[in-house]
């Protein structure tokens, strides 16, 4: 057997393989952050891709958190029936775990983001995005309202109010977003964070709100369930957060009941300087947090065929590989990479016709690339 498709324990969750599907952003909740029938194929879909988790996109526990008026929320008792309904399907017909992220947008919220993203102005169903400090990572974005004390902690009980929800729909895994230039992100990164009080400054300090969610979140969800945590490796621009930093901010984590930490970069500002965009790009910055900061890791970015991925597990860069694309492409993804990599495929039981073992066109429609 590949050590992809072997079984791991993610903190006390296990899952059947190394596979898992990363939260992307599918922009249909049309402006109520409700599960709408998009979202029943595309998990559906998903939960039959072969891969052993599969975490759902970016889902705002706030309604002025979300990353656009058409975003997923679960910031209440409608929102949070739709995914207990979801899941209770699923699990009818699929092994594989489920997760969703939690997220806040801060300083990127409210926008449109198809054909060239613009901030969604207030009168057309937007809002004003907020912030560690009153500045933008976008030119064209409205300068963010600057987060008080009493904003920030009413946040951290919105995600603690959000994990509760999840626990009760019968989530396996929450993901905290903390990458991409969103809340928690912009907070631990220089470029964004110009705070003077205990949230800016010194790493310290501009972790202070990812360790307080963590231990917040930490102490309502069940111990018999994961939590993960995703972090930028680098803000890819002199002066922004950097993979040192990432490491330390991992290790505090992993003290806070952290059980892995999901690795990506970029985001916090129009000005940085993005590498070429080479397949597994990311996964060195995976690679240093989980043999520095000693913790289960998520590689991601331009992970696309089956023995990336299984070098990437193999050879101890990262304990998990993230598709995203590529099982967009192909929604068997996992499916097919069993098959190239050797192993038994697992079909569901109704479509087994279409296993190599059963179909004498597979090889035709699949020839065997890896």
């Amino acid at each position: 057997m590949s050590i992809l498709f072997s079984p791991l324990s993610i903190g006390p969750l296990r899952i059947q393989n190394r596979v898992v599907v990363l939260p992307m952003c599918q922009y249909v909740a049309q402006g109520d952050g409700l599960l709408r029938p998009w979202h029943i194929m595309h998990y559906g879909n998903l939960a039959t891709s072969g891969a052993g988790l599969v975490i759902i996109e970016a889902t705002g526990v706030q309604d002025t958190g979300r990353i656009s008026p058409n975003d997923l929320g679960l910031y209440n008792s409608e929102q949070e029936a739709r995914f207990t309904e979801l899941l209770a399907g699923i699990r009818t017909f699929s092994p594989a775990k489920f997760g969703v992220q939690l997220s806040h947008a801060g300083r990127k919220a409210s926008s449109q983001p198809f054909d060239n993203p613009n901030p969604v102005p207030v009168d057309a169903g937007g809002w004003l995005p907020s912030g560690p400090s009153p500045s933008t990572h976008n030119d064209r974005w409205p300068t963010p309202h600057e987060l008080s004390r009493s904003d920030i902690e009413s946040i951290v009980d919105s995600f603690v109010a959000a994990a509760r929800r999840a626990d009760r729909a019968g989530f396996d895994l929450i993901e905290i977003h903390g990458a991409h230039g969103y809340l928690v992100s912009s907070f631990l990164s220089p470029v964004a964070n110009q705070r003077r009080d205990e949230y800016g400054g010194s790493l310290e300090n501009r972790m202070r709100l990812a360790t307080t969610i963590a231990r917040a979140v930490r102490a309502v969800w069940p111990a018999d369930k994961a939590l993960g945590f995703r972090l930028n490796g680098t803000d890819w621009i002199e002066g922004g957060i950097v993979i040192d930093e990432t490491v330390a901010v991992a290790k505090t984590l992993k003290g806070l009941g952290v059980d892995y930490i999901s690795v990506s970069s970029g985001g916090n500002t129009r000005a940085q300087q993005l590498p070429p965009m080479v397949a597994g790009y990311q996964v060195s910055l995976a690679e240093r947090v989980r043999k520095d900061a000693q913790i289960t890791t998520l590689a991601a970015g331009l992970i696309v065929t089956p023995t990336q991925a299984e070098h990437i597990v193999a050879s101890g860069q990262a304990d998990l590989t993230g598709i995203g694309r590529a099982v967009l492409d192909d929604p068997r993804w996992g499916l097919h990479a069993q098959h190239a990599l050797g192993d038994k495929t697992n079909y569901p039981r109704s479509h087994w016709r279409a296993s190599p073992e059963a179909w004498p066109g597979f090889p035709m429609a699949h020839p065997l690339r890896a």
